[in-house]
């Protein structure tokens, strides 16, 4: 009984945040104005940046391409039928021209143009439009490496060459690279709102992590893990994974930390002496966080960590600062994680790295940094180069010896940050720089 009426208590406690966390209503407007944003500012330049002057982007409702769903305004939360985007340059001076094969105009920010006394064929519809403006390339969204740009499924992609007239085949073009940069690139509007729902990430972990949550020799890691999800769910948020919290501990049993990547770990009951780590992460706003940090439990007697838990979490550190000092534009994700690992090693970290970008996904397209499976080149995603304006969740761990415990414990760390314009990297909510301790 004693167990059950604690779980209770720690579900219902809510503290106060630093960070209003906005109504459905207001959410909605700074979707849109982000969005309207973006497509007004930012497509232009990644239309040219790509070199395709027509963009065809197609999904069906519940089976949305993934760039299209990014596109949908607030209140669209799906597609409707068949919703067909084209998006026109026209050049500097008139801009891209933002169309809907559609019955409907897609919000304020695509006007519909399927005139069914005209054409009733929405296929037909489409290709009017394409002789109309003739472009020099077409791109459509299909990929070997990046589900976020395959979004073209067989049906359509078939349908559409069926109606396509065969002179403008050739001019058909992968806009993989095209979508990629839609989706990895942030805007300064975007960075600002970033840096709250990393801070609301942050202080949810701060609280989970605390005697508020955690009673020792009661609580289990399945209890804390369910704290988090249902904090979010409290405060209107949304998790795009299921939370994983484990312990590392001085016991004769060998922590591996492939198993947190091969299967959950399983649940334990959380004592003194133990080395907590969480995994977490929300959506808000359309963006994504992805975190990892580390809590220590104090012992009968104790004020303070432990000093050698202290020197392995400055090797976490260290090791984060191996991998962002090799960050520079145009640099693939394989060559940053081949420089980082080469110094890591040099310094004497045995470090794995298995970086990730972020944004609009938590598993976000971009350049691949490492996989926890795979240390060396990863073709494909790892032949990406690392542009400027894009988020990253620097996610890695470093393996330490630790005499007391006759062990290896792995320093498991995992932060958001921004590569800006200018080739520097930060932090967007900073990063955790020592071990909580419970209690505080």
């Amino acid at each position: 009984m004693k167990r059950i009426l604690f779980v209770l208590f720690s579900f219902v406690f809510i503290p106060s945040f630093s960070q209003k966390i906005l109504s459905e209503k207001e959410r909605a407007a700074v979707v849109d104005e982000i969005l309207e944003d973006r497509m007004t500012n930012l497509l232009p330049k990644l239309m040219r940046k790509a070199n395709i002057d027509m963009w065809v982007i197609i999904g069906r409702e519940y089976n949305e391409d993934p760039v299209m769903k990014t596109m949908l305004p607030s209140v669209w939360l799906s597609a409707r039928r068949r919703t067909i985007m084209v998006f026109t340059d026209k050049g500097e001076k008139d801009g891209v021209e933002r169309l809907a094969i559609a019955r409907y105009d897609v919000g304020n920010l695509l006007k519909g143009e399927w005139d069914l006394n005209t054409n009733p064929d929405q296929w037909d519809a489409l290709v009017k439009l394409i002789k109309e403006r003739n472009p020099k390339k077409i791109g459509l969204n299909f990929s070997k490496y990046y589900a976020h740009a395959d979004g073209l499924t067989f049906t359509e992609h078939s349908e559409f060459l069926k109606k396509l007239p065969a002179e403008f085949h050739p001019k058909i073009v992968s806009a993989s690279d095209l979508a990629v940069n839609w989706l990895e690139t942030r805007t300064e509007r975007e960075m600002v709102i970033y840096q709250q729902i990393c801070k609301i990430s942050h202080e949810i972990i701060a609280e989970a992590f605390s005697d508020k949550v955690i009673q020792p020799g009661v609580t289990t890691t399945d209890d804390v893990v369910w704290w988090m999800r249902q904090k979010v769910t409290d405060l209107g948020l949304e998790t795009w994974f299921h939370p994983t919290v484990d312990v590392q501990r001085y016991d004769p049993e060998n922590f591996d930390h492939l198993r947190t990547f091969s299967k959950r770990p399983e649940k334990q009951v959380i004592m003194p002496g133990d080395l907590l780590h969480c995994d977490f992460g929300i959506t808000y706003l359309r963006l994504n966080t992805d975190q990892q940090q580390h809590a220590y439990i104090l012992k009968p007697g104790e004020t303070k960590i432990p000093e050698y838990l202290v020197k392995a979490f400055a090797q976490g550190n260290r090791l984060q600062e191996c991998l962002t000092e090799n960050f520079k534009a145009g640099k693939t994700g394989n060559e940053i994680l081949a420089d980082a690992l080469s110094q890591s090693k040099k310094e004497g970290i045995n470090g794995t790295i298995y970086t990730h970008p972020i944004g609009n996904h938590g598993h976000a397209a971009g350049p691949t940094i490492g996989m926890w499976d795979n240390q060396g080149k990863t073709i494909g995603p790892g032949d990406y180069p690392l542009n400027p304006n894009t988020a990253y969740s620097i996610e890695l761990n470093a393996a330490v010896q630790i005499p007391e415990w006759k062990k290896t414990v792995r320093i498991m760390l995992e932060e958001d940050g921004f590569f800006d314009e200018k080739g520097n990297f930060r932090y967007i909510d900073g990063r955790q720089k020592e071990i909580y301790m419970i209690p505080r």
